[in-house]
């Protein structure tokens, strides 16, 4: 059998000594005040101290036992002791235990807890004062309500705030969860979406020239062959990085950016589309979201005017421009699907997450155009 840790030894030894100090304290409270004035300064530290460690530490753990020893041990010291000093105690310090059991517990514990301590704090004064006429029984029984009435709500306030501080963990952490489903959806969308076109669009042209021209054929099954094992890497990096915390997880290859454009022309080159890319202003390194998302907009804005713009050729605009990252890809087929699939959406909400701007639209002269502008952080500006 294997030895306890270490932690757990100390852990058990601190809870022993913090209840040993609980059981002795009524005592030594009692025993405090059963000499009078005469012997009460001396043991008063040893009592104060016990006190500390109670209310510090076992009522931290255990408030609930706590807090009956507590108010066992103060009402037994103002009856043997008479004292207004006592009487005061009792009330500031179970207040204090009803407080943190507020804070630490459901409404249906700590509101039958106070009400039980009110109770008990009452009749005990209602006793004290019994012995001293001259004190006004409204005033202080008032100050007692009152006081259990503070200590109470501070406690419940407490604990709604921390409640509430719990919901909005919670609704940030199923916020950051849809936000992650939304980037992984778009991700295999554009990935997907445009590696399927290049594929159907090559497929259907080697099935038509398989006979007549088998040159032609043979290299669309190679375009087949290269977007399809692109493809293939770029689903194995993402279901790598949805177990990333794998311990046996393979590194992650690097994400696709603007520096991609050009393999990004030469397959849409091979899928029958002539890509005239265009690059203005002064080439910085960009923020990898940023670049990111850059690539899969002329990504997706290509792969629509592959598959829907019925024309040979488009036009890819990259600004760098002041402050802002500017798009632009134009065609003059016969115009993209607007409003139809997810491909538009999700380039709107790539453009909104970096604070930008994206229209998409036909062109006043046919065609159809995609423009988004991606502001820039100031250090690379």
């Amino acid at each position: 059998m294997s030895a306890l840790p270490l932690s757990r030894v100390r852990r058990v030894a601190w809870t022993a000594v913090l209840w040993f100090a609980a059981v002795v304290y009524p005592f030594v409270l009692f025993a405090t005040v059963m000499k009078g004035t005469s012997g009460f300064v001396a043991i008063e530290v040893l009592a104060s101290a016990v006190l500390t460690v109670m209310t510090g530490a076992l009522l931290l753990r255990h408030p609930l036992s706590a807090h009956g020893i507590l108010l066992f041990a103060w009402i037994l010291a103002l009856v043997q002791m008479q004292n207004g000093l006592i009487a005061g105690l009792l009330v500031l310090i179970t207040d204090l235990g009803v407080g943190y059991i507020a804070a630490s517990r459901r409404r249906r514990i700590s509101v039958p807890i106070a009400v039980v301590t009110l109770a008990l704090q009452t009749l005990s004064v209602l006793a004290f004062l019994s012995a001293n006429i001259s004190a006004t029984i409204d005033t202080l029984i008032l100050t007692v309500v009152l006081a259990m009435a503070v200590a109470w709500m501070v406690g419940n306030s407490v604990r709604g705030r921390r409640a509430h501080a719990a919901v909005l963990r919670e609704q940030a952490t199923a916020q950051a969860v849809a936000e992650e489903r939304l980037r992984i959806a778009r991700e295999l969308h554009d990935m997907v979406a445009h590696s399927i076109g290049i594929i159907a669009i090559q497929a259907g042209v080697g099935g038509r020239v398989i006979d007549t021209q088998p040159g032609e054929a043979r290299n669309a099954l190679n375009a087949i062959e290269v977007t399809s094992r692109e493809t293939l890497a770029g689903l194995r990096r993402m279901l790598t990085a949805l177990r990333r915390d794998d311990a046996g997880a393979a590194p992650l290859g690097p994400a696709p950016g603007l520096g991609d454009l050009d393999r990004l022309a030469e397959a849409t080159k091979d899928a029958g589309v002539r890509v005239d890319l265009r690059v203005k202003g002064e080439l910085r390194p960009l923020p990898p979201d940023v670049d990111l998302s850059a690539y899969r907009i002329v990504q997706e804005a290509v792969t629509n005017v592959v598959r829907h713009a019925g024309t040979d050729a488009c036009r890819v605009t990259i600004r760098y421009g002041d402050g802002e990252l500017s798009i632009e890809v134009d065609d003059d087929g016969r115009g993209g699907v607007l409003g139809v699939g997810y491909g538009i959406v999700g380039m709107r909400e790539r453009v909104g997450l970096l604070r930008g701007d994206l229209t998409a639209g036909p062109r006043p002269g046919g065609g159809f155009r995609v423009a988004a502008r991606l502001p820039l952080p100031a250090s690379v500006r």
